[in-house]
């Protein structure tokens, strides 16, 4: 039976129970908002009304059986799944769970290599030994992007026994590939397809061309509400789609494992609170977006400065600067001008909209305007500079395995040697630009030349890493 999709029961529950002004004895201890210091209270008087624990009437996240369990019912409802389950951590957590749900230790995995850190740490966590799969490379973007559907097919081919295929889709600048074709080409082989589809929450509204991978039958999704839709940070769901490969029991148990015991309600409601509003979203709100997205686009139209990438996502613009200007010079410019970008590579900018015009356009033309003619200012130097060739470095990645397994590494002893040291020994860390979070080497990849040099490159373009911001060297296994 269909649910109503205008309901939000954990939020009109929440709502109820503030309307009757109880006497809060009982954690947190800002007890409903009265105890809280001065500085920042203006900003945190009403919300922290809602932020409550599990009390009669309110449910547990962990064993739901009252509201959270109808939020999440309608949930599934409107995303067509079997199940669909809250999470105040992240897809981090999603990603977490569904990996360990599904592989074992010494369980082959194929994963795409130019995946999230979270993914990378799924797989350790699990004992699994992952065969990375190589991501094209897109000379119109200069990035890679997916693994190609021959070097998928042949990946399967060649490892039948796969507990799993994990790959992103869409990625974090918004490009789509045939995912349908290539679920069928794991599902022939009896592989289960997990996708983190942390960027893709929106394509749940049927207006947008793109389709979920839920629809596209993948056995498990990962999405961050958060990311794309109106939720707070760390809310994503958990999907389990209709005849999935995947064992429901387990993924509760892992969730009940790694999510908080203590879960935001302010997150939860804010999940139920964005299911309502994808479900409501209107053919008028999704014309109004597309001609704003329009708009934008020819603002931010290519120029002497950047070239404007096309995209599958029309909530993404992409620009990449030009050989003579640094895309750290251009990201600061728009900073100084309020316009704050979701992140800067050594060539690209990636601005993300919303779902709904937000900034008026007179003033995102204004502010552009203003980028170009303080880039304008410099167009000497730039000239001087625009015969210099785009020598820039790539990383080539190979369909291949870690150089150790994760069990073995954990008996390895690991020492701190410089950049330059490190070539050919095999990385104890990951070594991660970030945003966007993918590792440029994993833990037990053997460190290349290509590697060290491409750290220098980012390193010098003002790129932070993680897992320290200012890289010097890293850790090896002794």
């Amino acid at each position: 039976m269909e649910c109503n999709q205008v309901n939000t029961p954990l939020l009109d529950k929440a709502i109820h129970h503030i309307r009757k002004s109880p006497f809060s004895l009982h954690v947190p201890g800002h007890k409903n908002g009265q105890i809280f210091a001065q500085k920042g209270y203006e900003f945190f008087e009403k919300v922290m009304k809602l932020d409550l624990t599990e009390i009669p009437g309110l449910d547990d996240l962990h064993a739901p059986d009252g509201v959270i369990k109808e939020a999440q019912s309608i949930a599934a409802d409107w995303f067509q799944t079997d199940a669909t389950f809250f999470l105040v951590n992240g897809s981090t957590v999603g990603n977490l769970a569904m990996i360990l749900a599904t592989c074992d230790a010494d369980d082959l995995v194929l994963v795409q290599r130019n995946c999230h850190k979270s993914v990378l740490n799924g797989l350790e966590l699990a004992g699994a030994r992952p065969v990375f799969l190589a991501p094209q490379f897109n000379h119109e973007t200069t990035r890679y992007e997916h693994p190609s559907i021959e070097v998928i097919e042949k990946a399967c081919k060649s490892n039948p026994d796969a507990k799993a295929l994990i790959l992103t889709y869409p990625d974090y600048f918004g490009k789509t590939f045939d995912l349908k074709k290539i679920i069928e080409i794991a599902h022939q082989y009896n592989i289960p397809v997990l996708i983190d589809e942390a960027h893709g929450c929106h394509f749940s509204v049927p207006y947008f061309k793109n389709k979920s991978a839920v629809d596209l039958g993948a056995d498990i999704v990962i999405q961050s509400a958060h990311k794309m839709t109106p939720a707070l940070t760390m809310g994503a769901y958990l999907h389990i789609p209709d005849n999935t490969r995947i064992n429901k029991q387990k993924v509760t148990h892992y969730l009940q494992i790694l999510q908080s015991s203590s879960p935001s309600y302010l997150i939860m409601i804010s999940l139920d609170i964005a299911r309502h509003y994808l479900a409501n979203y209107t053919l008028e709100m999704y014309e109004q977006l597309s001609s704003y997205i329009r708009e934008v686009r020819y603002i931010f139209r290519s120029n002497d400065w950047w070239q404007l990438e096309t995209v599958d996502d029309p909530l993404k613009i992409v620009i990449k600067t030009m050989p003579y200007v640094s895309s750290n010079q251009i990201f600061t410019y728009f900073e100084k001008e309020n316009i704050i970008a979701e992140l800067k590579t050594d060539q690209d900018i990636l601005f993300i909209f919303g779902m709904e015009p937000t900034i008026e356009i007179k003033d995102l033309r204004f502010a552009v305007e203003k980028v170009k003619a303080n880039l304008q200012k410099y167009s000497k130097s730039a000239e001087k500079h625009a015969k210099i060739e785009n020598n820039h470095h790539h990383i080539i990645y190979r369909t291949e395995k870690l150089a150790y397994s994760y069990q073995h590494m954990k008996m390895l002893k690991t020492k701190w040697v410089e950049l330059d040291d490190s070539i050919g020994l095999i990385a104890s860390e990951a070594i991660i630009p970030y945003p966007p979070g993918i590792p440029l080497i994993a833990k037990g990849e053997e460190v290349t030349a290509e590697h060290v040099e491409l750290i220098k490159q980012l390193r010098n373009r003002d790129i932070t890493f993680h897992p320290s911001g200012d890289i010097k060297g890293l850790n090896v296994f002794d």
